[in-house]
């Protein structure tokens, strides 16, 4: 016979008895033949193998006394095995983690206990799977001679159970999501058949047998007759039913269920369905209702229009703020375009164009359209903001919701302070703010190299001001604004800065035939007699003028540079014009260095103060006045006539006086105490004040809290103050100077007579101390007229219970005349220089000065 002569075996290991490892095939009187081929002979073969293709399996059978195997055709084509295959050849087409199953199965064989036995395993790729059913026989002594059986390919099986058994899971799984169960009634006996989701959402236990009336009775009763009645119309005409009714648990909990039902069979008994809970659908839709009603109650009493436009950008609808703002009735409204609504000036682009306003958290569905001008049925602008939503109705269209708020009022508002920002609130003309702007814009046009800024100072207004009063110099100032405004050409803008300083911008310095020939038409303009209150005032101004020095050229460089030149021009007289050269602007660059370095140095604690005492008539140290001196890093230590003018220049003195009052106050404070003297009880510390003044709105507040940080005593505190400061006070500036004299503070009219007021005015002063300069000082013991004047001022400051303290005492005999007449306390390099803080402590400590004797 024709047989395939291989190295054969089982499938689970060699065919040889040695090597299978099968039980019983080991054992002592078991014979151990060798299979040695596997055989197609056909007496081999099952009766039923030509059922095989029909079946879809192979047949294989292994005879252990013979030592034979057998793979029938259909197995090898079932399994893709080759002619010459053997058992363990087979067994490397098994899924690796199949083996351990197979070898399981493998001694089931020989357990007579569990025939027939079986096992599925997958090919190497595990794309498909196999399942082996075999059955062994035994001989009379029990032992196994031959093992049957077959290989299936179940992978369509296997993947079709693998699907329902997914579906089933997904189906589960829906109604779990859907809260949705199922149910089968039998209108002849009342049984119902419900799926265990159902009973977890009734709250019913899923043991409890449950017919028609057990249903009925879970029924909210206010629904409980409607309900049966529909279900019985099912059950008599098999027409497909829903409802939707609310259930009550039997815990007491309410829910709302909708329910769908439909005849199995036509004219049939058994009817099915399904049961959905929907009570949080309807909450929700409750609430969305009543919010929605609440929405349109809030519209229609909304303070600000809302409309709302169609797709086409159409109103469909307005509440009352929007017809009254638009002064038309909504049928009027209704239909209008929104490219309608605005003003003709302003349709350049849809109402409901929206922009991006960047706030993070808003989507472009929650955007603003700006502010638009609106016109009303009148024709008269409204400015308005409007804020633009889009959304979606429930049919699926689009929508516009668009409030309109009126910002009309805060829009002339706007305008208003913006113009009193940006304007001097004295002339109406053009303010610091607006003179930037405006020199932005022309330097950064393609005219730049034609922009002149001329910087004008009015000649000794402050004498103007200090002899005739604010009032007086305010109605010059305006009247020189208004020579300005008629007096310029076209391309020229004039301005205030403050206080007596205008500037006049000029675009296009050609037109007027160049810088200089401009510089002098303004120096006639401002160089006149002025009309105030009956008398002729004859005013003249300085000017500096410069022009953009590069393409970089900034406002703030020009107008550094025309302030410069305007310096330069004072120089040299009043009434003098200077054009701004390089050197100038060199020299500008260079203040404003310095500029920089004494902010830092106001900012970084990088000055240092110098004391003169004051002293009694006995040589005790009164007081001492604090002396600002700069350490600076490449210059030196620099004096305060060295950078007190760029302080002024660069609006520094305000921040360097609060330097110099904190500074002063807390090194005082440790100063040693000595008792006695005129000016107090101890010695007290002076601090010069040019900008910060009792005008200042801070002024208390600043000092108090300096005052407190150094913890010195009210009574040691002196503020010297120049005596124009102290002329014409408004009466809040006097009641703060009231205040703080009522703590203890004094105040000292500083350099006394160098001002334009007269000695009348001495007791308007709301000073306590005269100080009295050391220009009369000088000329005390060698001029007549010095000597009557301080004299008269020492008498008048006595007699008006002021104190007088002498300045610029350098010589005996100035001191002598000085004491002779009364003079209670003196400071001069007579009695000390201005000293450093340590060594200052030091003079303290060693008690009173020596004076001059003699008379």
């Amino acid at each position: 016979m024709a047989e395939h002569v291989v190295r054969a075996g089982l499938p689970f290991t060699e065919v040889r008895a040695g090597e299978l490892g099968m039980p019983g095939l080991d054992r002592p009187g078991i014979a151990r033949p060798t299979v040695d081929h596997v055989t197609n002979d056909a007496s081999w073969r099952f009766p039923l193998a030509d059922a095989e293709d029909l079946a879809g399996l192979g047949v294989w059978s292994v005879d252990l006394e013979a030592g034979l195997a057998y793979f029938s055709d259909g197995l090898r084509a079932l399994c893709g095995l080759p002619a010459d295959c053997t058992v363990t050849d087979a067994l490397t087409l098994v899924h690796a983690e199949d083996l351990a199953r197979l070898g399981t199965f493998r001694v089931g064989l020989f357990d007579p206990a569990v025939q027939p036995t079986e096992v599925e395993v997958r090919d190497a790729s595990g794309e498909r799977t196999f399942q082996i059913r075999a059955r062994s026989e035994v001989d009379a002594n029990g032992n196994v001679v031959r093992i049957r059986g077959t290989v299936q390919d179940v992978s369509g099986f296997r993947e079709a159970e693998r699907r329902a058994s997914q579906d089933r899971r997904l189906f589960g799984d829906a109604q779990q999501v859907a809260r949705l169960g199922t149910w089968e009634w039998n209108t002849a006996t009342g049984e119902c058949v419900w799926s265990s989701m159902l009973y977890e959402l009734f709250g019913v236990d899923p043991d409890t047998p449950i017919t028609y009336t057990d249903y009925l009775s879970l029924v909210h009763p206010d629904d409980r007759g409607w309900v049966d009645q529909r279900w019985r119309e099912l059950a008599e005409t098999g027409r497909p039913v829903e409802a939707e009714h609310r259930v009550i648990q039997p815990d007491g909990t309410r829910r709302v269920f909708r329910c769908r039902g439909a005849a199995l069979d036509r004219g049939g008994q058994v009817m099915i369905g399904t049961a959905q809970d929907v009570t949080e659908q309807r909450s929700t839709e409750t609430r969305m209702m009543r919010s929605s009603q609440r929405f349109s109650d809030l519209v229609a009493i909304a303070p600000v229009g809302i409309g709302l436009f169609d797709e086409t950008e159409r109103l469909v609808d307005a509440n009352d703020a929007l017809c009254k703002l638009l002064e038309m009735d909504l049928e009027r409204l209704r239909g209008q375009a929104a490219v309608d609504l605005a003003h003709p000036t302003d349709r350049a682009e849809s109402l409901l164009t929206v922009h991006d306003d960047g706030r993070p958290g808003h989507t472009s569905a929650d955007l603003r359209a700006g502010q638009r001008v609106l016109v009303t049925a009148s024709g008269k602008p409204v400015y308005c903001e409007l804020g633009v939503t889009e959304s979606v109705a429930d049919d699926g269209r689009r929508f516009w919701l668009v409030v309109f708020s009126d910002v009309t009022d805060r829009r002339r508002a706007a305008e208003r302070l913006r113009y009193q920002a940006t304007h001097d609130e004295l002339t109406g003309l053009p303010g610091r703010t607006a003179v930037n702007e405006l020199l932005g814009q022309l330097l950064g046009g393609p005219e730049a190299g034609s922009v002149a800024l001329l910087f004008c100072d009015v000649d000794n207004f402050k004498r103007v001001n200090d002899s005739l009063g604010h009032d007086v110099g305010d109605e010059l100032i305006i009247a020189l604004a208004r020579r300005l405004e008629r007096g310029l050409p076209p391309s020229c803008t004039p301005a205030r800065m403050s206080g007596d300083e205008y500037v006049v911008i000029c675009s296009d310095v050609h037109e007027v035939g160049g810088v200089e020939a401009l510089a002098n038409r303004v120096a006639r303009l401002l160089r006149t007699a002025v009309p105030v209150r009956g008398q002729l005032l004859r005013v003249s101004a300085t000017i500096g003028a410069a022009v953009p020095s590069g393409a970089d050229t900034s406002a703030a460089d020009l107008l550094r540079f025309a302030d410069a030149a305007m310096f330069s021009a004072k120089r040299q007289g009043t009434g003098r014009v200077s054009l701004a050269n390089a050197e100038l602007i060199k020299n500008a660059n260079s203040q404003m260095l310095l500029e920089g370095q004494l902010r830092d140095a106001i900012a970084n604690d990088g000055l240092v103060l110098h004391y003169q005492p004051v002293v009694g008539p006995d040589g005790t140290i009164l007081s001492a006045e604090a002396l600002v001196r700069w350490p600076h890093p490449e210059r030196g230590l620099l004096g305060p006539g060295e950078f007190l003018p760029v302080a002024e220049q660069g609006d520094l003195m305000r921040d360097l006086d609060r330097w110099v009052l904190r500074t002063a106050l807390c090194e005082a404070a440790t100063w040693p105490i000595l008792l006695g003297g005129v000016l107090g009880g101890g010695p007290g510390v002076a601090v010069n004040l040019s900008g910060l003044v009792p005008g200042d709105p801070e002024f208390v507040e600043i000092v108090s809290a300096v005052v407190a940080e150094a913890g010195i005593h009210w009574d040691r505190v002196m503020l010297e103050l120049v005596e124009t400061s102290l002329i014409d006070l408004p009466s809040r500036t006097r009641s703060t100077m009231a205040e703080l004299a009522d703590r203890g503070v004094r105040f000292a009219v500083d350099d006394f007579g160098t001002g334009y007021s007269s000695l009348a005015r001495l007791k308007e002063l709301p000073a306590q101390i005269i100080k009295i300069d050391r220009a009369f000082v000088s000329g005390v013991a060698t001029e007549a007229a010095d000597f009557a004047v301080v004299r008269a001022l020492v008498d008048m400051a006595r007699a008006m219970g002021r104190t007088c303290v002498a300045e610029g005492v350098e010589t005996e005999s100035q001191f002598h005349v000085l004491r002779s007449f009364g003079v209670e306390a003196y400071q001069g390099w007579l009695l000390s220089q201005p000293l450093p803080a340590g060594e200052f402590r030091e003079l303290l400590r060693m008690g009173p000065l020596h004076i001059p004797t003699g008379s």
